[in-house]
């Protein structure tokens, strides 16, 4: 079950990087950010509506924490499919993704000044990896760089915020009910919110342009396929494996521009590249065990606490809890 999950989830990796890809080629024929982002989460809307009528067990819709959570997570993913191929647009794919990837580091941040996680050395030189990779990367340190525009650095960055801001949302939704709900709900406000950007003539002439198998390609794999994947396969994957794993979207990404869309990459580009895909990674390696630890030594502890007794040893302590109600995922 393990090893399938990790499958899952790198395809699902995979398919973000395809998709990426594909949104680079629609745009190159014309199409705006907003009408490419709007038929991906509109795509995807119908995949996970489906997905919660097959499976409406524990929807838990019914509560309005549910609903306020999920909101957040559809902004969150609104900006992120929106500034992701707005910075795919000004630079290139490999840049884009990599940029998006900075997510973590947002997340970090934040927890920083909120005091809910203690900052270490080794996370600020992982922190600081990234900054530089980012330098490497877009080329900002040259004066005369022209592969990606200004917009196309803040709004890549952007994308990697709004991608916290998603994981965030999905988090906290997720207390309150399924997934399949929380992401119909994320996709609804998605398409209410991207309906009212870009050209409306523009997304009409979609459904009449041979290019609409492509914009269905890309709602598959960019939104409805790759989410399903990806939340399965963190069912029974730990958040180390995950983070190393999904290094196969920026990857894939690159690879796509080279290949396809003649866009090419310094060595330099590449060096900032694998700085950021490495600190990303640690940092990710670093939370799994945090919640490892957590989970093993913090909950047992409590439970001496509540009864007023106390551990015969050292090694009691890393003893797991009993086990209790199943999880709300395992009904999902």
């Amino acid at each position: 079950m393990a090893r399938m999950s990790t499958a899952f989830v790198a395809l699902a990796a995979l398919c973000w990087g395809l998709a990426g890809g594909i949104g680079g080629m629609l745009m190159a024929e014309g199409w705006g950010p907003a009408v490419v982002s709007f038929y991906r989460g509109a795509i995807g809307l119908l995949f996970v509506l489906a997905w919660l009528l097959v499976c409406p067990g524990g929807s838990g819709l019914a509560r309005p924490r549910l609903w306020g959570w999920s909101v957040v997570a559809g902004l969150g993913v609104a900006g992120n499919f929106f500034f992701y191929l707005t910075s795919l647009a000004e630079g290139s794919i490999a840049v884009a993704a990599t940029l998006m990837y900075c997510a973590p580091v947002f997340v970090y941040l934040l927890s920083f000044a909120l005091k809910l996680e203690r900052p270490t050395p080794s996370k600020w030189v992982s922190m600081a990896l990234v900054l530089l990779g980012i330098l490497l990367l877009t080329g900002v340190y040259e004066t005369g760089a022209n592969d990606i525009t200004l917009l196309g650095i803040v709004t890549g960055l952007l994308a990697g915020v709004s991608y916290a801001v998603f994981i965030f949302g999905f988090k906290r939704a997720a207390a309150h009910g399924s997934p399949q709900a929380i992401l119909s709900i994320a996709f609804a406000l998605l398409v209410i919110v991207l309906a009212w950007g870009g050209d409306t003539g523009e997304k009409a002439a979609v459904l009449t342009s041979t290019r609409w198998p492509l914009f269905a390609t890309l709602g598959v794999l960019g939104a409805g396929l790759s989410f399903t994947l990806y939340i399965l396969g963190l069912r029974a994957t730990p958040p180390t494996v995950a983070s190393i794993v999904a290094m196969v979207e920026p990857i894939t990404a690159a690879l796509f521009g080279v290949a396809l869309l003649s866009q090419d990459l310094s060595g330099l580009q590449v060096l900032g590249m694998g700085l950021i895909l490495v600190a990303v990674t640690t940092l990710g390696a670093k939370e799994g065990g945090s919640q490892r630890q957590t989970r093993w030594v913090t909950r047992p502890l409590s439970r001496w606490r509540s009864s007023g007794a106390r551990p015969s040893n050292a090694a009691s302590i890393r003893t797991p809890p009993r086990s209790r109600k199943p999880h709300r995922a395992a009904r999902w």
